[in-house]
């Protein structure tokens, strides 16, 4: 299937030889035979509305199996033929690029296809027909600009064996030997529902991201973000486990009206050979809407039926926002059966991130505080997944399993993997890169989640050059690249102006370890499971090199942070938040600028008001969070105020919310609570 001049026929014939398998063309071997003329002659004949009813009701006529069927350009217009193919076939997409195709189609002397009115452009009508195509495919098969024949014949047949191959798309905890004999496989829906890994290990997948050739990417160059989304996600997701056409769905409700920018995670120039990618124009104002606008849609597509799910999540400030953003769009039943409770600490996030936390007021979603900082939170959730007795009495009792929203879910780290492939395709479309030149990715880094979406990114073929980790003053980060070292032992966490970034225990870095080590499992193992009782552990020499040349750190102390928005506002009068700042600080003084950097804009400068009102020296500070972005967007000449931040904080007010103890069992006292309140006991 694919539009006029993808070259269907020729590839359809050349897919069969290699399968041995018989071969019909639609139009010489279904329509003509059934119409006893040419096709040409019927469409002069009935015209385009009627040609499109005729041939869709001959198609219903047909029947065949075991063969290759090459489609019309316009048989996927015919909603009706569609349903009868896809109940006897599997149907492959050839996405051919546009300017391919009208290259081809002026050989050929084609001017006009079925359904284009006067005045209409080929381009236009292509596009067009786009949406008919995307909504009957099985099977995506994304041609290179200027692919051959014989290269999308190769790529057919590779697709199709992926898709009968739904086994060998499995994964594996960073905690176990892939290499054993178990015939239980693991698969992305599973990986979506479970979080955590039975061992305590965090999953990947086993074979690694598939890679996209140099051609494969040029063709995202031109497509907006859902689009490049899309395709990344097809890649690697296997469509057993998410039906292509559902993916589909879920992209262009995850990135549309949703976000403030028709651009989702615009690139912008910042100064000399610096960018920003805006990952701030999602509900929340954070990079986190990236993952959590999708993640949820994700996680109630696999679950099982007859069980609810409770969705805990520790936050250090942006996470808890945008999840309960993320499931509250839910609807029907998914949203009737899945909880959202959140745990932030109450002193260590900022005065707007807990208005936007606590402003959920429905039933199945909530925010608690808990008087301690944000590992506290973390590892005690951490616990509660690991305490059988907990998650046994939760599920007789209430019929509930828990899971997790944070990032050691699968499905929130993989939809960061687009916005860092994303940046580059930007580059390259405004010209400021050719495919192949490096990049560096500056990143404010915490739990590592971004930045090991980063390293993914390169892995299916983005050429990154450099990951740049930036930390705050709880540089736990920089010191274990730098040093080769994780240590925790008597490290307090120190409040910041970035306290998204206020984390000591990484969680992501047991996959940088796992990716980094070439899958030892054993070593990872070793290495947390000595963290976990000691607080610390030191890498092998040879993989602190390994790890030094692709990963680079610093840090940035309070006033250095501060001094970075008042100096780039002076100079631009673009606004940066505080952990753009930061990010800003190392790349500074890291990066040799012998290749262009972007620098990940993770939030908003409005999140950070405060601490923004102090670095550009402005004095008479509004008491109401409300009334400090008015003031802070009057003096920005980017990026502009974020709307649907101010719509939130007026909905919410200021309200009295939870607050809760640092004690474990007061935590899982507020688990109980929230799923009494939520979903109705099983008796």
């Amino acid at each position: 299937m694919g539009p006029p001049g993808a070259g269907k026929t020729t590839v359809g014939r050349i897919v069969a030889h290699r399968l041995g398998l018989p071969v019909i063309d639609v139009d010489d071997d279904v329509l003509e035979v059934t119409w006893k003329m040419p096709v040409a002659a019927k469409l002069a004949a009935v015209g385009g509305e009627g040609f499109l009813e005729e041939e869709g009701n001959a198609l219903c006529n047909f029947s065949a199996s075991g063969c290759v069927v090459s489609l019309t350009g316009s048989n996927p217009l015919h909603a009706a033929a569609m349903q009868h193919v896809k109940q006897n076939g599997l149907v492959v997409y050839l996405d051919v690029n546009s300017e391919d195709i009208i290259q081809r189609l002026t050989l050929m002397k084609v001017n006009r296809i079925v359904g284009q009115e006067a005045g209409v452009s080929m381009r236009d009508i292509l596009h067009y027909r786009k949406e008919f195509y995307e909504k009957w495919l099985d099977i995506r098969v994304l041609c290179g600009i200027g692919d051959t024949v014989e290269e999308i014949a190769e790529k057919v047949l590779k697709a199709v064996e992926r898709y009968q191959s739904h086994a060998t798309e499995s994964y594996v905890s960073t905690r176990s030997n892939s290499t054993g004999s178990s015939n239980h496989k693991t698969h992305f829906s599973d990986v979506v529902i479970e979080g955590l890994a039975p061992d305590g290990g965090l999953y990947v997948p086993q074979n690694g991201f598939p890679r996209l050739d140099a051609q494969e990417w040029q063709r995202l160059t031109n497509m907006s973000y859902p689009e490049r989304a899309l395709v990344l996600l097809e890649k690697c997701i296997h469509p057993v486990d998410v039906a292509a056409v559902d993916l589909r769905k879920m992209v262009l409700k995850a990135y549309g009206a949703n976000f403030s920018s028709g651009a989702v995670a615009p690139v912008k120039h910042l100064m000399h050979n610096q960018y920003v990618q805006e990952l701030f124009h999602g509900p929340t104002a954070s990079f986190k809407d990236l993952a959590l606008q999708l993640m949820p849609q994700l996680f109630t597509y696999c679950l099982p039926p007859m069980c609810n799910y409770l969705i805990l999540v520790a936050t250090s400030g942006d996470t808890g926002s945008a999840v309960l953003s993320g499931f509250s769009r839910l609807s029907g039943a998914d949203r009737h059966r899945t909880g959202v409770l959140v745990f932030f600490p109450e002193e260590g996030v900022s005065e707007i991130q807990k208005l936007q936390m606590t402003g959920y007021r429905q039933g199945n979603a909530r925010a608690v505080s808990v008087l301690s900082d944000f590992d506290f939170c973390q590892r005690a959730i951490k616990r509660m997944f690991g305490e059988s007795g907990l998650t046994g009495h939760l599920a007789v009792e209430y019929g509930t399993v828990l899971s997790t929203a944070n990032s050691i879910n699968w499905a929130r780290l993989l939809p960061q993997v687009v916005y860092h492939s994303s940046a580059y395709m930007d580059l390259l479309r405004k010209g400021v890169v050719k495919f192949g030149d490096p990049i560096d990715i500056c990143i404010p880094s915490g739990n590592f989640g971004n930045a090991m979406s980063a390293l993914y990114a390169k892995q299916m073929g983005i050429p990154i050059r450099k990951v740049i980790c930036a930390s705050n003053h709880n540089r736990i980060i920089t010191d274990f690249i730098t040093t080769g070292e994780y240590d925790l032992r008597g490290r307090p966490l120190v409040v910041s102006h970035s306290p998204a970034i206020d984390i000591l225990k990484s969680s992501n870095l047991e996959r940088f370890i796992h990716h980094i080590s070439d899958g030892d499992s054993h070593l990872v193992t070793d290495l947390f499971t000595h963290l976990d009782k000691h607080q610390y552990f030191q890498v092998p020499e040879p993989l602190l090199g390994r790890i030094q040349q692709v990963v680079m750190a610093g840090w940035s102390s309070e006033d250095s942070c501060l001094a970075a928005i008042q100096r780039v506002h002076t100079q631009t009068g673009y606004i940066m938040d505080t952990h753009t700042a930061v990010a800003k600080v190392v790349a500074d003084r890291l990066q040799d600028g012998s290749c262009p950097v972007v620098l990940c804009s993770t939030a908003h400068y409005g999140k950070f008001a405060p601490a923004v009102f102090k670095a550009l020296q402005l004095g008479n500070i509004p008491e109401d969070p409300l009334e400090q972005l008015k003031k802070l967007g009057s003096v920005a000449s980017g990026p502009e105020t974020h709307t649907h931040m101010m719509a939130r904080l007026t909905e919410s007010g200021r309200r009295t919310h939870m607050v809760c103890q640092a004690d474990y069992s007061a935590l899982v006292d507020e688990v109980e609570k929230m799923i009494q309140d939520s979903f109705l006991k099983v008796m």
